[in-house]
C-alpha cells in the first residue's frame, strides 16, 4: 500500500501541564513543522489529520485536512490513540511537554519570599505507549516517524529514541543551531532509519523538509510492508 491508500496522522506543537489556573509547563514549539507535514501528506495521503497543541488558530483556520486540537499530554495520546488505524502513517512531530505537576492547585499559587518546589511526574510517552499497542497486537503495520529535538549528544540521544521506541524513521534536528530552533520557519535535519542509514538535510524550508521526509516514507512504505 502507498501513502495515497494511507490514513497519516501528524502531531504538532507543544503541550501544557497546568500548575494553576495561570500557570502553565510548557515549551516555545509553534507547530509549523507539524503543519508544513501535514500540507504535504494532505496532497499524497487518503485521509490527513493534523493533531496539534495549543497554537496559533490562525495557522489551521483555512486547513482542508481535519485539525484536532489538544492541551495536555494526556490528551495527545489519547487523541493519537483514537485515531491510529491499520496501515496508518503515524508522524510524531509536536514536542509534548514530558512532566506535569503531581498535583493542580485549584486557586492561583501566590508569590511568597520562600523559594517554591514542585514535584513532577512524567508524562506518557506517546511513542512508547505506541510500540507498546502494535507489540501487542492491538494495531498493526503502522509505519511511525518520531522527531528529537536535541542540543547536546545528539546522534547518540536520536540513535537511542529510535531503538526504544521501535521507531521506522527519526528525525533529529539540533534547535541551538541559527534557523533550527523552535518557531524558525527553515529547519536542518538528519534523518536516522531502522536499517541504520541517515540522510543529512542542510537548511532549507520547512515545507521542504517536509515534502523530503514525506519523501523517504514513500520510498519504504512497499518494503515496510514485507518485512512485517
Amino acid at each position: 500500500m502507498q501513502l495515497s491508500e494511507r490514513k497519516a496522522i501528524i502531531t504538532g506543537g507543544p503541550t501544557r501541564e497546568w500548575l494553576d489556573p495561570v500557570r502553565f509547563i510548557s515549551n516555545p514549539s509553534t507547530g509549523k513543522m507539524g503543519i508544513a507535514i501535514a500540507d504535504v501528506c494532505a496532497g499524497r495521503a487518503r485521509e490527513t489529520v493534523f493533531i496539534h497543541g495549543p497554537i496559533d488558530p490562525s495557522l489551521v483556520g483555512t486547513k482542508k485536512y481535519r485539525c484536532v486540537g489538544v492541551e495536555s499530554t494526556r490528551d495527545m495520546l489519547n487523541a493519537v490513540a483514537g485515531e491510529l488505524c491499520e496501515n496508518a502513517v503515524l508522524i510524531m512531530a509536536a514536542a509534548p511537554a514530558d512532566y506535569s505537576p503531581v498535583s493542580r492547585a485549584d486557586r492561583k499559587i501566590k508569590k511568597s519570599d520562600e523559594n517554591l518546589v514542585l514535584e513532577l511526574k512524567k508524562t506518557p510517552d506517546i511513542l512508547k505507549e505506541v510500540a507498546a499497542m502494535k507489540r501487542d497486537g492491538r494495531i498493526g503495520a503502522v509505519f511511525t516517524v518520531g522527531f528529537a529535538a536535541e542540543t547536546d549528544n545528539l546522534e547518540e540521544y536520536a540513535i537511542r529514541k529510535l531503538n526504544e521506541k521501535n521507531l521506522d524513521m527519526i528525525c533529529l534536528n539540533d534547535v541551538s543551531q541559527k534557523g533550527a530552533g523552535f518557531g524558525s520557519d527553515t529547519n536542518i535535519i538528519t534523518i536516522f532509519f531502522r536499517n541504520g542509514t541517515r540522510k543529512d538535510l542542510p537548511l532549507i524550508s520547512k515545507r521542504e523538509v517536509a515534502a523530503r521526509i514525506v519523501d523517504e516514507i514513500e520510498a519504504r512504505l512497499p518494503r515496510y510492508l514485507i518485512t512485517q
